[in-house]
């Protein structure tokens, strides 16, 4: 027998293209348009290199107790690891395990969720957006392993009330629910509200969006004492340091900055909203984002059109040869000028 019999195998998660080179314009990672705040690359070249003789703390101090102290919760409701990637990974593993019950999210979403799902053989069944991508609240009242349901969605930017996942969580009392929140500063109510209420609760969000830090890799969730006290002790039995003591300090930096996070947040909401209306008068069609991202279908041209149009001459978004979305693109908002030169080419090549 080979020794291939025995491999796990997965279709991975293919990340968005990363292209090099000047000039590029890259609308396709939802990345902030933004450098980080100006603490951060303070604290970066101030850091003692000599310290990384030394283990960084294993309880992700002190950026756990920043983020408490800046959340108004308690530092045993944090949970830190490296990236939303991590955090969400780490749940899955620590709490899909029904031996035959499926785990429910949606059919369109975020497509790490199925490969974590076979990477850890944990049943799972997609549950489909009405026609409006909108989250279809009955379809979670069913016996089931677990929810997940991202808030914003992705890649359709749609927000749903905070009440619809409480109603999902009075439903659900005997499995957990995780509400992955990685887009929720930029124009959403949060179900952080609701995890003194729910101890089955998990509220995931990441660094990479609104605090412009995707290059260092820091997420988080919020939960009950107990939930995260589970993460916690799966986390040890996996890898005791997760996070490097550089990302910890830079983090912490990131989160005291209040003022700039929430002029760069404001930014982009701004040059979002103004986006809809270029693009409303460009002939597309999208759902109503509260994301940084605009999911949008042409009247005339087909997405894959656009998109290798808009390639050859160096703009990036992305695009998913997908049942329901293959007419969609996904452009994330970058900074007026890089909006600018978008619509000027579509302007150009549409003939508007």
């Amino acid at each position: 027998m080979s020794w291939e019999a025995n491999v796990r195998k997965v279709t991975p998660y293919v990340a968005g293209e990363q292209p090099k080179g000047q000039g590029v314009i890259k609308l396709n990672t939802n990345e902030s348009p933004y450098p980080p705040a100006p603490g951060v690359a303070r604290v970066l070249r101030e850091y003692d290199a000599a310290m990384l003789r030394k283990y960084p703390d294993s309880e992700t101090e002190p950026l756990r107790s920043e983020l408490a102290a800046y959340y108004g919760v308690e530092r045993e409701q944090v949970f830190v690891g490296v990236g939303s990637d991590d955090v969400l990974a780490m749940a899955f593993l620590t709490f899909f395990n029904h031996p035959s019950l499926p785990v429910l999210f949606p059919d369109i979403t975020y497509s790490f969720y199925d490969v974590w799902a076979e990477l850890f053989r944990i049943p799972y069944q997609v549950q489909a957006l009405d026609e409006q991508f909108h989250i279809k609240e009955e379809d979670y009242r069913k016996p089931n392993g677990g929810v997940i349901i991202p808030n914003p969605n992705a890649p359709t930017g749609e927000l749903a009330p905070v009440s619809m996942f409480e109603r999902i969580l009075r439903a659900n009392p005997d499995v957990v629910v995780i509400v992955d929140e990685a887009y929720i500063d930029f124009g959403g109510e949060s179900c952080l509200k609701l995890i003194d209420q729910y101890e089955n609760l998990l509220v995931v969000r990441t660094f990479s969006k609104s605090r412009a830090l995707a290059g260092i890799r820091i997420g988080y969730a919020f939960g009950s004492k107990k939930l995260i006290r589970y993460l916690q002790d799966a986390k040890y039995s996996f890898n005791s340091y997760t996070m490097n003591s550089i990302t910890l300090t830079a983090g912490v930096e990131a989160v005291r900055d209040d003022s700039y996070f929430r002029e760069i947040t404001d930014k982009v909401i701004a040059t979002r909203e103004r986006s809809k209306k270029e693009l409303a008068a460009l002939g597309f069609s999208f759902t109503d984002s509260k994301s940084n991202f605009i999911f949008a279908a042409h009247e005339k041209y087909r997405a894959k059109e656009l998109f290798d149009a808009l390639r050859a001459h160096h703009i990036y978004v992305r695009h998913w040869d997908k049942p329901r979305i293959e007419n969609y693109l996904r452009i994330s908002i970058g900074t007026d000028a890089e909006m600018n030169t978008l619509f000027a080419f579509l302007k150009e090549y549409i003939g508007a």
